[in-house]
C-alpha cells in the first residue's frame, strides 16, 4: 500500500485511464482539488464557458479517447451539466462527472449553504443524477479507493456516465491506496464458453446463405469495429449501417449494403436485411428517426446479437464471455471466402456551377466528397446530420452526432472536446446557425486553445428542421440572424482562426480550396435559403407532425 491525498488519487486514476484534460467550471467547492490539478504532471484543467458545454466537451472527447471527464461544483453546476450526462448514457458514451461537494461536516450536519435549497438536504443531487448514471455516489475518507474505483471501472466497462461527488474539505487528506496498476480490462471469458460460443457461432454461419452484418452504436462502444472488419473481409460478409451507426465502417467499401432504416432505408438495403438468414446485431436501439416510423421488422430466427459480455444465438443467451475475445477467435477460425470483391463504391459525385446559389441538394455530394480518410467528422441534429446522412463516407472516418438524445447544440462544445482527445486528426463540424446560438459561447474555448477545426455554418435563417415539422413561416421558427463570421475576432482578437462568407458553389469551390490542408482553423458561414432542405427532411418533417399531434392536430398548410 502506498499513502497520498484523496485528489492526488482521484488524479492517478484519471491519469491511469489515459485521460489528459479534465473541462470543466471553477466553483469554491472544487477549487481544492482544482488546485491539485494544477500541480499535476498529467492532467490538465481546460475551462469552459459553462457546465452544459463542458458535459457535451467531456462526451466529445470519451468519443475519440474511450473515457472523459468533468469537473463542476455542488448544485448549480452539477445540475447544469446534467442534460450532457443524459446525454452521454442515451448514446453509451462513458463519461465521469466529478463535482466539488460543500464540506463533510457541513453535509453530516445538513448546514443551509449556498448552492443547495437551505433545507438540509443534501440527497437531492445525487437523486437527480441517479437516473442518468450508472453510479452516483458521494466519497468520504473512508469509502473513497473502493467508490472511486468501482464507479470508474463501471463507467468504462458498461459505457455509461458516473456522477462522483468530492467534499471539499477532504482533497487534502492522505489515504492508503493499493500499489497494484489500475486495471479496467474485462474479465477474461470462460473457457467452455467461450468456445462453445465461437462453434456455435461458426456452425450459423456454415448453414446460413445470406449473412449481413448490421452495426449500431455500440460496435463502436464497445471496441468491435476493427474485428468487424476483419470478419466482413476475410469472409466477405455484405453489411449496412443504422443512422445510429454511421461511418464506423467505410461506406464505400464494395461489401456495405448501404442505410437501414426500416422503410426509410436506402435502395435494396431493408430487403437485404430483413430477409438475412444470419444477422449479426450489437444490441440495436430503434426509435422513430433511426427505425423508418418504427417500419423495421428484423428476423425472428437467425440473429446473432453481440453484447461486450454475452451473446445470443438462436435464442441461447450464452454469458461469461468476454465478445471481444469471442470476435477474435471467430476472425481468426472463419473460412476465407474465395474470389475478388467488387469494386468500391464511388465518392459522391458532383459537379460545380459557379455563380448557381448554394442548395441543399447539391451541397451535401460537395461536403462529402471534401472528407478524407481519418477525418473526424461532427454533424449536429437536423439539416446537417440529414444533409449528410445518405452520402457515402471514406474508411477511417469518425463520425460524431448524438441521434437518440438529439440535443440541438451539443456539436460545437463536443467538437472542441475531440480535438482535445485527438489534436492530430482533421476535424469539421456541421452545425446550423440556430444549434450553434445555443452554445456559441465555446467557440471562445475553441480559439483560446488555438485549436484549427474547419467549421461550417449553415445560414439558413432559423430552425428549418422546425419549419418543416410545424410552422413554416411561424417567427418563434425564426432566430436573431447574427454576424457570425465576426466571433472568433469577438472571442480573441489575435487568432489565427480565418473566417469565409459561402453564398455560391463557385465561391465554395474556392474556400475548399485554401483550407483543404490549412494549419489554421477556418469559419466558414454557408448561406442557403430558408425554405430549402434536403430531402429526406422534408419528407421526416411532416411524419413527424403526423406522428407528434395526432389526426386533430395542426399542420403546415
Amino acid at each position: 500500500m502506498a499513502t497520498m491525498t484523496i485528489g492526488d488519487f482521484i488524479i492517478s486514476r484519471l491519469t491511469a485511464l489515459g485521460i489528459t484534460e479534465i473541462v470543466g467550471v471553477p466553483g469554491d467547492f472544487n477549487l481544492s482539488f482544482l488546485e491539485q490539478i494544477d500541480a499535476s504532471e498529467t492532467l490538465r484543467f481546460v475551462g469552459t464557458c459553462n457546465e452544459l458545454n463542458a458535459a457535451y466537451a467531456a462526451d466529445g472527447y470519451a468519443r475519440l479517447h474511450g473515457v472523459g471527464a468533468l469537473l463542476t461544483t455542488y448544485g448549480v453546476g452539477e445540475l447544469s451539466a446534467l442534460n450532457g450526462i443524459a446525454g452521454a448514457r442515451a448514446e453509451h458514451v462513458p463519461v465521469i462527472s466529478i463535482a466539488g461537494a460543500p464540506p463533510l461536516y457541513a453535509t453530516e450536519y445538513r448546514w443551509n449553504l449556498h448552492h443547495t435549497l437551505a433545507d438540509g438536504d443534501y440527497d437531492n443531487m445525487l437523486d437527480a443524477f441517479r437516473p442518468f448514471t450508472e453510479v452516483a455516489i458521494r466519497v468520504s475518507p473512508i469509502n473513497v479507493v473502493e467508490d472511486v474505483d468501482r464507479a470508474l471501472r463501471t463507467c468504462v466497462r458498461e459505457k455509461r456516465p458516473v456522477h462522483i461527488q468530492i467534499p471539499s474539505d477532504i482533497t487534502h487528506l492522505e489515504v492508503e491506496v493499493p500499489d497494484a496498476p489500475f486495471n479496467v480490462e474485462l474479465p477474461p471469458s470462460d473457457a467452455e464458453r467461450r468456445a462453445t460460443a465461437v462453434e456455435k457461432f461458426l456452425t450459423a454461419f456454415a448453414a446460413a446463405t445470406n449473412p449481413v452484418f448490421l452495426i449500431d452504436q455500440d460496435t463502436d462502444r464497445h471496441g468491435f469495429t476493427d474485428v468487424f472488419r476483419r470478419i466482413i473481409e476475410r469472409a466477405h460478409i455484405p453489411y449496412a449501417h443504422m443512422t445510429s451507426g454511421k461511418a464506423q465502417l467505410s461506406e464505400r467499401h464494395p461489401l456495405c449494403l448501404g442505410t437501414y432504416n426500416g422503410a426509410a432505408s436506402a435502395p435494396g438495403v431493408q430487403e437485404a436485411v430483413e430477409s438475412s438468414d444470419f444477422l449479426v446485431t450489437t444490441n440495436p436501439r430503434f426509435i422513430e428517426v433511426n427505425s423508418g416510423s418504427f417500419t423495421h421488422d428484423l428476423p425472428e430466427s437467425g440473429v446473432v446479437n453481440f453484447g461486450d459480455q454475452h451473446m445470443v444465438l438462436g435464442g441461447e443467451f450464452i454469458v461469461g464471455i468476454t465478445s471481444l475475445e469471442v470476435l477474435e477467435d471467430i476472425a481468426a477460425q472463419i473460412p476465407e471466402a474465395d474470389g475478388e470483391l467488387a469494386q468500391p463504391h464511388p465518392a459522391p459525385e458532383y459537379s460545380v456551377e459557379d455563380s448557381a446559389n448554394l442548395t441543399q441538394a447539391r451541397l451535401w455530394p460537395r461536403l462529402a466528397n471534401f472528407i478524407r480518410e481519418g477525418d473526424v467528422v461532427v454533424a449536429e441534429a437536423g439539416t446537417s446530420n440529414i444533409g449528410l446522412g445518405p452520402q457515402r463516407l471514406p474508411d477511417g472516418v469518425t463520425y460524431i452526432n448524438s441521434p437518440i438524445w438529439g440535443s440541438i447544440g451539443f456539436t460545437l462544445p463536443a467538437l472542441m472536446g475531440a480535438m482535445l482527445a485527438a489534436p492530430d486528426r482533421r476535424h469539421m463540424l456541421f452545425i446550423g446557425d440556430g444549434s450553434f446560438q445555443l452554445t456559441a459561447q465555446e467557440l471562445s474555448t475553441i480559439v483560446r486553445e488555438d485549436l484549427k477545426p474547419l467549421i461550417f455554418l449553415v445560414n439558413n435563417r432559423g430552425y428549418t428542421i422546425e419549419r418543416y415539422i410545424l410552422g413554416m413561416d411561424q417567427e418563434y421558427n425564426d432566430i436573431q440572424n447574427w454576424q457570425f463570421g465576426e466571433l472568433p475576432r469577438v472571442f480573441k482578437a489575435d487568432t489565427t482562426m480565418t473566417t469565409y462568407q459561402v453564398h455560391t458553389e463557385g465561391e465554395l469551390e474556392a474556400v475548399l480550396a485554401e483550407v483543404a490542408d490549412a494549419d489554421y482553423g477556418a469559419f466558414i458561414e454557408l448561406h442557403l435559403d430558408p425554405y430549402d432542405a434536403p430531402a429526406a427532411l422534408k419528407a421526416f418533417g411532416p411524419a413527424t407532425a403526423d406522428f407528434d399531434y395526432g389526426p386533430r392536430g395542426p399542420r403546415n398548410p
